[in-house]
């Protein structure tokens, strides 16, 4: 019955008006998805009218073919002035990604009928599609004033304040649409995604659960979820969640990458190592694996693996390399290779000068290593001044070979600045 209903109402826009036999013909004909023969006979009537090109209209629009579907709306509208059509009009331009267009007629409707609120909704989403954030956010607060009930209106309203950045409104209409409507997924995902960015983790944590409720596979809410417990290392929380994370979102790397992260943080090497191996054939680009692959081969006393490994990270890496020169120093030192081990750690501090303990190592080895103690002394001078107040341990001991270095040097006859 269902499908008869709407089988009716597709051709409906068609049959209106139609008066003559030929008119009869194409309707017919087009009901029966023969389009084509309805075409051609369109074209044999050779006096242009309103209906004419409107039934040509709705042919081509069948078909998806929008192009032709606008030159004939157009032409109709030329020769009379009708709503059908130009609600017509406005979603053809829609399908060529032509918004401005729609707009234009949308605007044009509602100058005559200001009391159109499906339209007005319509409207205010296309300003949203064409980044027009000031004219979206006028359209959904009149509409919230006519129905002060409806949460998809405020929800709107919230992504207009977000295209403005305006995040506190945006968040607070987020949170007028939860309270309207409990089972709001897309407003709740979005305040779980904007307490997330504002670190407010209570927050974030309430409305992840509310989503999860709705949605359990919900990619990113699952994310979301497993970061919170990476966060708390609460790492055998995360694993269910990351195995089935991993099932449903195959191509995504973002599991694979976590569950190496998550076995290793267990010390689960065997485990981790299999999550890494995969990662690095899955993302050619990505550097971590290997640097995670460098750590583990330390860990196993593997320092020719542990080698090459960090030589592959800092070669395909692009961003910041300091861990893996600091691993790659790590491994020099405890292979009695003090030399290249300093190297390394001076190139793990100037990859990321805020590296406080590769400025450290740099500087205790330094001073294990050279006879000559200006060098260590000038790298625990700019570990003080630059960061005292990180690690009281380190800190003490700095302070300690400080006064000591400049003590040996003053007996010496040479004052140290």
């Amino acid at each position: 019955m269902k499908k008869k209903i709407l089988f009716v109402f597709l051709f409906g826009f068609l049959k209106v008006g139609a008066q003559t036999p030929a008119f009869s013909t194409v309707d017919s004909l087009f009901e029966k998805g023969r389009y084509q023969l309805a075409l051609s006979k369109l074209k044999q009537i050779e006096e242009p009218s309103f209906l004419l090109n409107f039934k040509t209209a709705v042919i081509y629009e069948s078909i998806d073919d929008y192009k032709n579907t606008i030159l004939f709306l157009e032409k109709a509208l030329s020769i009379k002035d009708d709503y059908k059509a130009k609600l017509k009009l406005a979603k053809a331009y829609q399908r060529i990604k032509k918004p401005d267009k729609s707009i234009e007629i949308y605007e044009g409707i509602l100058a005559q009928d200001s009391l159109n609120l499906v339209l007005k909704y319509q409207l205010g989403k296309l300003y949203l599609t064409t980044k027009k954030g000031d004219k979206a956010i006028g359209v959904f607060k009149k509409l919230i004033k006519q129905d002060s009930l409806n949460a998809h209106y405020s929800y709107q309203l919230g992504m207009g304040y977000g295209l403005n950045k305006d995040r506190n409104r945006m968040i607070n209409s987020f949170l007028d649409t939860y309270a309207k409507d409990s089972t709001h997924f897309n407003a709740i995902l979005r305040l779980a995604t904007s307490f997330n960015t504002l670190k407010e983790i209570d927050s974030t944590k309430i409305f992840v659960e509310k989503g999860l409720q709705i949605d359990s596979n919900h990619v990113a809410l699952n994310k979301l979820k497993i970061n919170q417990f990476y966060r708390d290392k609460k790492y055998l929380d995360a694993i269910p969640l990351l195995l089935k994370l991993d099932t449903i979102s195959r191509n995504d790397t973002y599991p694979t990458s976590m569950l190496g992260r998550t076995y290793y943080n267990l010390d689960s090497l065997d485990k981790a190592k299999k999550y890494f191996s995969k990662l690095k054939f899955m993302d050619r680009e990505n550097f971590k694996p290997f640097t995670y692959l460098g750590h583990i081969a330390v860990k196993e006393k593997n320092y020719k693996m542990a080698e090459i490994s960090y030589r592959m990270a800092t070669y395909i890496g692009k961003e910041k390399r300091d861990e893996e020169y600091f691993g790659m120093a790590t491994m020099y030192y405890e292979t009695k290779k003090p030399k290249e081990a300093i190297v390394n750690f001076e190139k793990a501090y100037r990859e990321n000068y805020n590296n406080y303990k590769a400025l450290f190592q740099l500087a205790k080895l330094s001073d294990d290593y050279y006879k000559d103690k200006k060098i260590a002394y000038r790298h625990y001078k700019k570990y003080i001044e630059r960061f005292e107040s990180k690690d009281k341990t380190m800190t003490s001991l700095v302070e300690k070979r400080l006064k000591e270095i400049k003590k040996d040097y003053f007996l010496r006859g040479e004052t140290l600045e």
